[in-house]
């Protein structure tokens, strides 16, 4: 069967379903991109970043005040009334409309992110590969999930992450720079993979020998300092304050739905602890629901700099072969491993970790399960357990159907293109078949203990049941996935239809035909 690129076709139909989703629940995220309009439109830029008319202040860097305020002058044309300071969860038809569909048009600058990567890893358009990345990356469940239900512009970040990514491969590495710099400057948990570029670009970019070093890393840092100079410049008297609000340590180890992470397993055993041994609450509750700080009660409390130690020592390893065991070659699959790997070490360690940032592991995992087998069996683990863990984010009634069609539509394609691609023999096991029974048993438990009148004398187990099961299945995959990494000889798998000289540059293509005759096996 022949295949042809329905890139752009794909994204339209995309936008149709995301028009069709603008009438759904949103989160109050919503209201929280609402007042920063309010605010950029309403007051000096010299006090964005002290307005506190709502408990939604505004915590983003300022180019994504910049863009706010851009989107401002548009929604003053559409409902002015959406923009007054104090006119609180204000949610017009028009108000709607219009903030919902900024975020449909800010992702174009997504579709071209996914784009340049398809084109820079070579893989054919008339393949089965690049038809299934397509679908993969642009009906992408967790960015409908989290940007046109819930409600956020992650597609957009993404977006600039990708081309990021995209400048990188193409070795077209001061624009990977520029661009990544821009990025964080939007939003700044994009740190995550921050040492990933500085490792990198260190040893592919400022230690080539074709220039002198010094003359290497100064252009580097000139074009990285630049976004922070526009960006920050004319906050330059009210650094602290935006400091303060960017980096709020005091909002506490984890957030009101915990991430699945190492901290939500912490927590529970915490919890469990505490009531085997009958100890007294103190303090706030970690269930409460609120965003603030809190003690455990029988486990040691766990501070800032404890979870920033943790992120970087498990960040080393990758890093490391990056900088020194890396071929040429072979440095833009190791590249994105390491981007999936310190994401999800953040995501697993950090400090006050939101579940959405689970994506940013998820998405680069995309484009490696299309180029290898391996990362490709693990991409359906991490995707599996990862879009589950949105979830919580979903409760709405009316979005039940919404969230289990398209969940189990995306990774039963995820599934089977992956499957037919690589000609993998799928192998279950025993914990396989009772880690995916907690996954059915959860929702079970969610709609019945109402009926049950579990919820009221429970009503966050649903919460901590999904952190505990996603976390520790999270916790497992990350770790086989930095092992297959740290000893994995990389062979990328290519289409018959890609010519010699089409394949990636910096992608090591060691698979041969008799490899490429076996059946593989996905865990």
């Amino acid at each position: 069967m022949g295949f042809q690129s329905y890139f752009w076709t794909i994204f339209g139909a995309v936008t149709g379903l995301k028009l069709m989703l603008i009438p759904s629940y949103h989160s109050t995220d919503f209201e929280v991109h609402r007042n920063w309009l309010a605010i950029t439109h309403s007051l000096p830029f010299n006090r964005w970043y002290y307005d506190a008319t709502s408990e939604w202040t505004l915590d983003y860097p300022p180019f994504f005040a910049y863009l706010e305020w851009g989107l401002s002058k548009i929604a003053y044309l559409i409902d002015p009334k959406m923009l007054q300071l104090n006119n609180l969860n204000y949610c017009s038809s028009e108000t709607k409309h219009f903030q919902r569909i900024s975020v449909m048009a800010l992702d174009f600058v997504y579709a071209l992110g996914v784009i340049s990567c398809l084109k820079v890893l070579r893989i054919s358009k008339k393949s089965h590969k690049h038809f299934t990345a397509e679908v993969l990356l642009l009906f992408n469940v967790g960015l409908l999930f989290l940007d046109h239900i819930h409600f956020q512009y992650n597609g957009f970040l993404y977006g600039i992450l990708l081309l990021s990514i995209s400048f990188l491969l193409e070795e077209r590495y001061l624009w990977s720079a520029f661009t990544f710099s821009i990025l964080l400057n939007f939003k700044h948990i994009f740190l995550y993979v921050a040492p990933v570029y500085a490792v990198y670009l260190l040893k592919f970019y400022c230690l080539n020998k074709t220039q002198t070093f010094v003359g290497k890393f100064l252009k580097l840092i000139v074009v990285g300092s630049l976004p922070f100079v526009v960006s920050f410049g004319p906050f330059w008297n009210h650094l602290p304050q935006i400091l303060n609000r960017l980096f709020p340590f005091k909002r506490g180890l984890t957030h009101a739905y915990w991430a699945p992470n190492i901290w939500a397993i912490y927590n529970s055993i915490d919890k469990f602890a505490a009531i085997a041994l009958a100890k007294p609450k103190s303090g706030s509750s970690t269930t409460s629901g609120l965003v603030q700080e809190y003690d455990h009660i029988v486990l040691p409390k766990v501070t800032p700099i404890i979870t920033f130690v943790l992120t970087i020592l498990f960040m080393l390893p990758v890093l490391l072969k990056l900088l020194f065991y890396t071929k040429k070659s072979e440095s833009g699959i190791v590249f994105l491993r390491a981007v999936v790997l310190c994401s999800c070490t953040s995501f697993m360690f950090g400090w006050h970790v939101h579940e959405k940032a689970i994506l940013m592991s998820l998405l680069p995992l995309c484009f490696l399960s299309i180029l290898n087998s391996k990362d490709a069996s693990y991409c359906i683990w991490f995707s599996i357990i990862g879009y589950f863990s949105l979830f919580p984010l979903l409760f709405d009634i009316d979005l039940l159907v919404i969230r289990y069609s398209l969940y189990l539509g995306y990774i039963s394609f995820m599934l089977a293109q992956l499957v037919r691609i690589h000609k993998m023999k799928p192998s279950v096991n025993v914990l396989h078949v009772l880690y995916v029974t907690g996954l059915l048993i959860i929702p079970l438990y969610e709609h019945l203990s109402p009926l049950l009148g579990l919820q009221q004398k429970l009503p966050f187990m649903t919460l901590l049941l999904t952190s505990l099961h996603c976390g520790a299945g999270l916790l497992y995959a990350y770790i086989q996935y930095y092992i297959h990494t740290l000893t994995d000889r990389i062979k990328i798998s290519t289409d018959s239809v890609v010519e010699k000289e089409s394949k990636p540059k910096m992608l090591k293509n060691s698979s041969s035909s008799k490899n490429n005759n076996k059946s593989k096996r996905w865990p």
